[in-house]
Formats: structure tokens, C-alpha cells, sequence
């Protein structure tokens, strides 16, 4: 039977976008979309940085309005409509108007949910005190505007180091606050493995922004005599108190899918609505997307949640095309996200080494730190990069890149290669654009593909920055091969200074009965000491990623872990 009547429950990405391809595959169909908030379509990700200013007009947040929706594709959008039930049976939905309290029934052949996610406020005492905010819609910023009046908010607490939190804490330090961001578990960002999250830590601390690490919220409670707090004081778990003008919740997302469950449509085992390849749940007429949905995890096969707004868009259309008849199908999400905190960029797609191992994946880490474009071209910046693969097959896993410059370029090949399926072999081999102020002859994406491929051909061996921290003598010799400059400037204790060049004539002063573990700035150079000393009946292992990795995990926190 074909579709007549589509209705849409929530607008903004998923919603939003399975409308909108609605309309351009059926003229005849009408289409209704229900947002229970009073804006239909706006930029959530953009929410963040309106607070802080860089998107000074409020409006400019605001993609559609109802009238403008109607106009360009004939869409009746109800704004402050919220569906309260689900009549499967009968293919009804149940609708309040929050506006007047009126209530009412519209009938479907077809239905989308895109309820969203809804921020979490565990039941922490105090939590619901004035000045206390989440960061999810135009509304709540608009509050934390109205807040944040001049002279009147010095202090924030920042509560959560993910996406939001990260980027508010940025924002509110552009805006000349005290800015503290406490996060319980013992990294920021957590789709970043530690040593990579170490980057973030240091660029917060570089910018005056206090970091509390794996200390969570006891409770928000008044100011005590000669604590200064508009909002509450911040109580960690460890007894700390933070007094804070305003807090910003950054503590995660939940799906929305009490709709769903009150219908009786099927959740999945991480929360979140279960659907099939073509987006559809339990009931065939109904169908789901964006935040709410479980979808499989691209690298892993396991049902994941990955409330980002780019694979929202997408399965709102692919929701849209099986609706009418296209054979569409969503074949899963690598999760690739990226985020801008002060001068750094970072982010990641697919696998993280946590996923692997609580999948059982087999993996192995090359860590490298190649210059974003040619060294020789002024204002090259160093990146850091973590590529993991499956030992076994050569197959990409997952990708981290930070850096100043350069971070997205590279990310996106990630990406890219991850869908494809391609393994490090292809990631050595890929023809990527090269001029020298945009990149190097052998791309940063083909140098961590050949650095795989050496590890999988079995040319070098490698060792992890962990293992540097806890090396026995009795069994392992630390070599530094960098310039003494270099080394002045900071070493992994217990490291002897061997410099590259002087290497072929001293090696009577190496031991042979010991594994020598090699390192350098960022791993290339060490990689050669490596090759140099195993054709010479050495045992000796890279430390992938080297000092600039070890000291960045050391000052960052990651060793602690």
C-alpha cells in the first residue's frame, strides 16, 4: 500500500531530514512533523558556541521555521506538539497541544520517531538548584544567557568532560570566567584512548581552565559562611569544594524512548530503541532514528549508541527511502567525531583500544607524530596520531588524530577507509592531494599505514608507553637515540643517550643478553636505530609514538590510569 500519510514525531536532524526527503520522493503524501519544543529546526551543535559569542545572533541557530518549511516543501510543522501515545492497533497517535492543553488523534500509514536523547540529571542532591543548566535546545541557552548577566557570573563548574562539556568550558573561558570542569572518570573524552585524552588535559591546563579528574559529584549544595556562590558550591567525592556561579551539566545523553516503551515496541540491550537495516522497530509501520535508536557498531557488530548529529541525517533519509519504496538500508555507525578545544583539534572514528578489548578484539597501536604539512613549508604543526588495525589481516579498526592543524583532513580519509573496509596495506598505497602547504609527499595517513605494514611484516617490534614507565633493568635497556639537545630538554628516566649518527660505532657499548627498547622524538628515527640493531643480532622493540608520546601521557595524567 502506498504511503499517504507520514507522521513525524521530533524535527531538528533526524526528523528533520527524513521530512524533507520525504517530500522530494512523494508530492502526494502528507507529511506532519510534531516537535514538542518550539523550534523545529536548529543547529544544536552550534549551542555551545553562541554562548560564548562566535555566533553572536541567536537566529542564526534557527535553519527552519514551520512557515518556512511549509513554503519550500508543503510540511505541516506543529511546534509545542507532543505525541503522548502510540495507538498501534489502530495507526493513531495520541497529541497535546502544549500551547492550549488541547488534545487530539491523527492517523498514519507510516510512522518516524526521532525523540532525541534527553541530557542526564542523575539524582544528585541539589542538582535542581537555580543556575544549575543542561545544553540541549535554544531554550536552555537562551536561560543560560539570561544567567550569565556581565559582573555577576565569575566562576562556572563544568560538570562532565565529553563533547558539550568540553566545548561549554571552552566558551565560558572566551568569556573571561574562572572555569573548573570535573569529570569522575580519570580521562576527558572518553571515545579517546588515555594517552591520546593527555592532549586534551594539557591544553585545558595551558588555558587556565582547573581540571578534576576521577572525582565525581557528591552533591550542589548552599554557600557556607564565607563561600561566594550565586549558583551552589560544587561537593566532589573526594571533599573538595568548588564554589560556582553557574553550573553547566555535561554529564551525557539518555534516548528518549518512552514513547516506545509505552507502545510496546522492542528497546535494545544498551537502552535504546531496536531497529532493523532499514530503520524500522518491532512494528513495521514504525520506524526510528537519531539518538534514541541503538544501531550496530561498524567495527565491532555489537548494538551501540552514537548520538551524533551526522548519522541522524543520514538515517532519517534512508527511513524515508524504504518508506517509499527505495531499497535503502543503514549498515551501521563508525562513530567518527571531532572536537575544537582552544588551539587544538581532536577526534576520533571507529574502535577505541577500550572497545577492542571488551570485544575481544585482537589489535595492535602504532602511534605516530608526522608535521601536517611539508616541514619545510613555514607553520607546519606537529600531529599526533593512533592507528589501531587487526594484527592478523591488516585491517583498520580505528583512528585518533590530535593536532592543531590538519586533525579533519585526516580523520575524514579514516573514516573513510574504516567504511571501505580498507586495510593499513591500502592506507600506504592511498594517492592523497600533495603541495607543501597542504601536506608531504607521503601523507601523515600514508606514513601511519607504512608504519603498520612494517609492524605486521614483522621489520620491528613494538613496545607501548606503559611498558616505559615500568621497564625492568634486569631485562630491558632504555636507548634514547636523539641529538643531547634533545635530551636536555627532558628524558624517560633510566634512558641511555645513544644519538642516531654515533649508533653503528657503539654498539659494543649495548648489551646483548637484554631486550633494548628504543626511542626518539616521535619514532621514526628510533624505527631505523631498530632496524639497524636487529640486522646486527640485537633483540630490540620501537617505543611506538616515542618520547613525544610517553612525556604527553606522563604530564597529562594518562600514566596515573
Amino acid at each position: 500500500m502506498a504511503v499517504q500519510r507520514l507522521l513525524i514525531v521530533g524535527g531538528v536532524a533526524g526528523g528533520a531530514s527524513a521530512a524533507a526527503r520525504a517530500r522530494r520522493l512523494s508530492e502526494k503524501a502528507e507529511i506532519i512533523v510534531f516537535e514538542r519544543g518550539p523550534y523545529v529546526s536548529f543547529a544544536n551543535c552550534g549551542l555551545p558556541y553562541h554562548v560564548g559569542g562566535e555566533i553572536p545572533a541567536r537566529d542564526d541557530l534557527l535553519l527552519q521555521t514551520p512557515g518556512s518549511l511549509k513554503a519550500r516543501f508543503n510540511l505541516d510543522v506543529r511546534v509545542n506538539a507532543e505525541v503522548t501515545a502510540i495507538h498501534r492497533t489502530a495507526r493513531k497517535v495520541q497529541v497535546r497541544d502544549l500551547s492550549d492543553g488541547r488534545e487530539y488523534e491523527e492517523s498514519y500509514d507510516a510512522l518516524i520517531l526521532a525523540p532525541g536523547a534527553a541530557p542526564l540529571r542523575p539524582p544528585i542532591p541539589g542538582i535542581e538548584r537555580e543556575g544549575h543548566f543542561v545544553v540541549r535546545n535554544v531554550p536552555d541557552v537562551d536561560a543560560i544567557q539570561a544567567w550569565l548577566r556581565p559582573g555577576v557570573a565569575e566562576r562556572a563548574v563544568v560538570v562532565g568532560g565529553g563533547y558539550i562539556g568540553l566545548e561549554m568550558a571552552e566558551q565560558l573561558r572566551r568569556r573571561q570566567l574562572q572555569v573548573t570542569v570535573v569529570e569522575a572518570l580519570p580521562q576527558v573524552m572518553a571515545p579517546l584512548d588515555p594517552e591520546m585524552a593527555a592532549w586534551l588535559h594539557l591544553e585545558l591546563q595551558a588555558n587556565g581552565v582547573e581540571l578534576r579528574l576521577n572525582d565525581a559529584v557528591a552533591a550542589f549544595e548552599a554557600p557556607r559562611d564565607g563561600e561566594n556562590a550565586r549558583a551552589s558550591v560544587v561537593v566532589l567525592k573526594s571533599g573538595a569544594r568548588l564554589p560556582a556561579d553557574v553550573v553547566i551539566l555535561g554529564l551525557g545523553v539518555k534516548p528518549e524512548t518512552a514513547l516506545a516503551r509505552a507502545a510496546g515496541l522492542d528497546i535494545g540491550p544498551r537502552g535504546g530503541i531496536r531497529v532493523n537495516e532499514h530503520l524500522q522497530t518491532s512494528d513495521p509501520a514504525i520506524y526510528a532514528v537519531g539518538d534514541a535508536i541503538e544501531v550496530r557498531d561498524w567495527v565491532t557488530g555489537a548494538p551501540a549508541l552514537i548520538p551524533l548529529a551526522g548519522p541522524a541525517n543520514r538515517q532519517g533519509r534512508v527511513a524515508a527511502d524504504h518508506i517509499f519504496g527505495l531499497p535503502a538500508r543503514y549498515e551501521g555507525s563508525l562513530g567518527t567525531a571531532i572536537l575544537r578545544l582552544f588551539r587544538l583539534a581532536a577526534g576520533c572514528t571507529g574502535a577505541n583500544e577500550k572497545i577492542l578489548r571488551q570485544a575481544g578484539m585482537a589489535h595492535q597501536a602504532v602511534h605516530l607524530h608526522p608535521a601536517s604539512h611539508a616541514g619545510y613549508y613555514p607553520g607546519a604543526q606537529p600531529l599526533s596520531i593512533k592507528v589501531l588495525f587487526d594484527p592478523d589481516n591488516g585491517r583498520l579498526l580505528g583512528a585518533q588524530v590530535v593536532g592543531v592543524d590538519g586533525v579533519d583532513k585526516r580523520l575524514d580519509v579514516f573514516a573513510t577507509a574504516l567504511k571501505a573496509r580498507m586495510t593499513v596495506d591500502d592506507l600506504a598505497e592511498l594517492e592523497l592531494a600533495y603541495a607543501p602547504p597542504f601536506g608531504s609527499a607521503k601523507d601523515p595517513v600514508n606514513l601511519a599505514g607504512m608504519a603498520a605494514q612494517n609492524v605486521r611484516r614483522r621489520l620491528v617490534h613494538l613496545a607501548q608507553w606503559k611498558e616505559a614507565l615500568q621497564l625492568d633493568p634486569a631485562r630491558s635497556f632504555l636507548l634514547d637515540v636523539r641529538s643531547p639537545e634533545e635530551c636536555a630538554r627532558g628524558m624517560i628516566p633510566g634512558a641511555v643517550n645513544i644519538p642516531l649518527p654515533q649508533l653503528r660505532r657503539r654498539l659494543g657499548e649495548l648489551p646483548r643478553d637484554r631486550e633494548i627498547i628504543v626511542h626518539c622524538q616521535s619514532g621514526q628515527r628510533s624505527y631505523f636505530a631498530c632496524r639497524l640493531l636487529l640486522q646486527n643480532g640485537f633483540q630490540a622493540r620501537n617505543l611506538t609514538g616515542s618520547y613525544r608520546t610517553w612525556d604527553a601521557a606522563v604530564r597529562g595524567g594518562a600514566a596515573r590510569l
